[in-house]
């Protein structure tokens, strides 16, 4: 079981993302007050907190939101994830994946520039809101696997 690290939102697409106390999510919808919320399959991206620091390792100054993430969860194999699975936070919000990765923006992203690497395009999780409810740091989240996988 991970926790939820930090929330972030953004009032416009390719904008970084604030991180503020809290945030509402709503049912196949996303996150109110987020530029990303729609009837859409990517309305609430996820990235590891463990992804971040690798990279605040070249650039520390760095602040929660800086790649465009949602949510940042800490102790939770996000890279294990499969289209289908679902994160449940807090025993109540559940959160489905519906893409693994995605194009930057833009080629040469700030973050890109400075680092040689941007996580998001291999790293970032988005999903569609299931069931909603209010996220916040420090809340349990777990992972909910929709169908086994044959291993070999």
């Amino acid at each position: 079981m991970g926790v939820v690290e930090a929330v972030c939102i953004s009032e416009k697409k390719g904008m970084v993302k604030k991180e503020v106390p809290e945030i509402l999510l709503e049912e196949n919808w996303g996150i109110t007050g987020d530029a990303h919320a729609g009837i859409w399959h990517r309305q609430v991206s996820l990235l590891a907190g463990e992804s971040i620091d690798a990279v605040k390792k070249k650039m520390p100054h760095l602040k929660h939101g800086v790649f465009a993430e949602n949510i940042v969860c800490r102790d939770l194999d996000l890279m294990a994830l499969a289209i289908g699975d679902r994160l449940v936070i807090d025993g109540q919000v559940v959160l489905e994946v519906t893409q693994i990765g995605k194009e930057c923006h833009n080629a040469g992203c700030a973050i890109k520039k400075a680092t040689g690497d941007c996580i998001m395009p291999k790293e970032g999780i988005f999903t569609k809101v299931i069931h909603g409810g209010v996220v916040k740091a420090g809340l349990a989240i777990e992972i909910e696997r929709i169908t086994q996988r044959q291993h070999g």
